[in-house]
C-alpha cells in the first residue's frame, strides 16, 4: 500500500470587525489554498449566508465526484480500447437538511455525454462507467450513492 498526503490551506476572511458575535454577524468567506494551483475563492451555499459568486463546499464535493470518476473513467477507457474523443459532464446532487440544521447528500447523478472514436464499442464505453466505482480514491471514500446518467456519441 502506497500513503499519498494532501495538504491545503483554509483562511477565513470573514471576518467583519466583531467576529462569530451573532450568526449573522460575520460573513462565511474563505480561501482555499494549496501550493501550486490558484486559489480558490470559496463561501457557503446562498442559503445559508453565503455568497453566491464563490464555490461552496458542496459544489466542491460534487466537483471532486465528477473529477474523479472522469480520470478514472478515461483510464479504463484506454485501457479496454474505447477511445474517447470528448466527455463533458454536468454532475447535480441533492443535499437534505433535518430540521437541525445538520444534513447530508442523498445523492449524486453525473452525466457524462461521451464521444467515442467510429470503431470503439458504445456499449463498453457505457458499461465502464459502473466499474469506475470499483476505483475512484472519492467514490470508494463516501457513503453517498452516485448514480450515472450517460449519453454515448460515436463520432
Amino acid at each position: 500500500m502506497t500513503p499519498h498526503n494532501y495538504s491545503i490551506e483554509l483562511i477565513w476572511t470573514g471576518n467583519t470587525g466583531s467576529g462569530t458575535t451573532s450568526y449573522r454577524g460575520f460573513s462565511r468567506d474563505h480561501e482555499v489554498a494549496a501550493t501550486g494551483p490558484e486559489l480558490i475563492l470559496g463561501s457557503s451555499d446562498p442559503a445559508f449566508r453565503g455568497d453566491a459568486s464563490r464555490w461552496n463546499p458542496e459544489q466542491l464535493y460534487i466537483a471532486s465526484i465528477a473529477q474523479c470518476h472522469m480520470l478514472w473513467y478515461l483510464h479504463l477507457a484506454t485501457r479496454a480500447g474505447v477511445v474517447v474523443t470528448d466527455y463533458v459532464d454536468r454532475p447535480t446532487g441533492v443535499m437534505v437538511e433535518e430540521a437541525t440544521g445538520a444534513g447530508q447528500f442523498e445523492s449524486v447523478t453525473l452525466h457524462p455525454t461521451v464521444t467515442i472514436a467510429a470503431g470503439s464499442d458504445p456499449s463498453v464505453a457505457e458499461e465502464l462507467h459502473e466499474r469506475v466505482g470499483d476505483y475512484c480514491f472519492i467514490a470508494r471514500s463516501i457513503n453517498t450513492p452516485i448514480r450515472h446518467e450517460v449519453v454515448v456519441h460515436v463520432r
